[in-house]
């Protein structure tokens, strides 16, 4: 039978941690349980621990916004913008770049719930722990982090009530960034492109359209990229399960 009440030091670890989350939110313990708003610079320290939680999240820029919808404007460069031009004529005049991508791209927020419980077991369990706050707070922002990660790369819709089982990769949580990329970048995907496949002895199974990743990966750069970033020195390759199975054993 479940524990229906907590020993004295879970108690304890339980007003502790309370506590601890009261003053992450800014906010009074008697708040807790109860609708309230949390002050930007708070929501920003929360966001920060997020990503500093997993690698990949750091490379990603999350931008904040007020309002639910909107347009957003890149700050990003179509292309080059060196040029020479001989002005001393009083003729010909310089002509600047835009330093802002403006194609028209619209955005939508939707809530994200991350609902988690502690039963009273668990709490004496962990009671003995004198981290035990900061060890359960951190379990939980790690795993928010890898659900943004697992929604990113795996996400396909919103829907208004989700379904892990279902959908256990939260396809149904929100649009990830492939999802974007396929809708609003189509020109950058490409489709059905196959590895060969070879034996233990290295005898050929199967051609395919590549004989390894890394041949793959030069061909998607040099025909997907637009020209002024294919020699980009920040270039980084993503690649999923099955692709890095081939690079070990190909």
């Amino acid at each position: 039978m479940a524990r229906l009440s907590l020993s004295r030091e879970g108690r304890d670890s339980l007003e502790r941690y309370m506590i601890q989350q009261a003053s992450l939110a800014g906010i009074t313990t008697e708040r807790l349980g109860k609708t309230f708003s949390v002050d930007p610079s708070i929501q920003q320290k929360m966001e920060n621990a997020i990503k500093e939680s997993a690698g990949l999240l750091q490379e990603i820029n999350f931008i904040g916004v007020d309002d639910q919808e909107g347009e957003k404007v890149l700050i990003d460069t179509s292309g080059p913008i060196a040029s020479t031009n001989a002005t001393s004529d009083g003729v010909k005049r310089r002509n600047p770049a835009s330093v802002a991508d403006l194609d028209a791209r619209r955005y939508r927020c939707e809530q994200v719930n991350y609902d988690t419980f502690i039963s009273y077991a668990q709490i004496d369990a962990w009671s003995s722990q004198k981290n035990f706050q900061q060890l359960l707070s951190a379990q939980i922002t790690r795993q928010v982090a890898l659900d943004r990660i697992m929604i990113g790369f795996n996400g396909e819709s919103h829907a208004l009530i989700s379904d892990r089982a279902t959908n256990p990769l939260l396809q149904d949580v929100n649009p990830g960034w492939l999802k974007h990329i396929r809708d609003k970048a189509a020109t950058r995907v490409v489709k059905g492109m196959t590895l060969t496949r070879r034996d233990d002895e290295n005898k050929l199974v199967a051609k395919g359209d590549y004989g390894n990743p890394d041949a793959m990966v030069h061909d998607i750069r040099s025909s997907v990229l637009d020209e002024w970033h294919k020699d980009a020195p920040d270039l980084v390759v993503l690649m999923g399960g099955i692709c890095s199975i081939h690079c070990v054993f190909p």
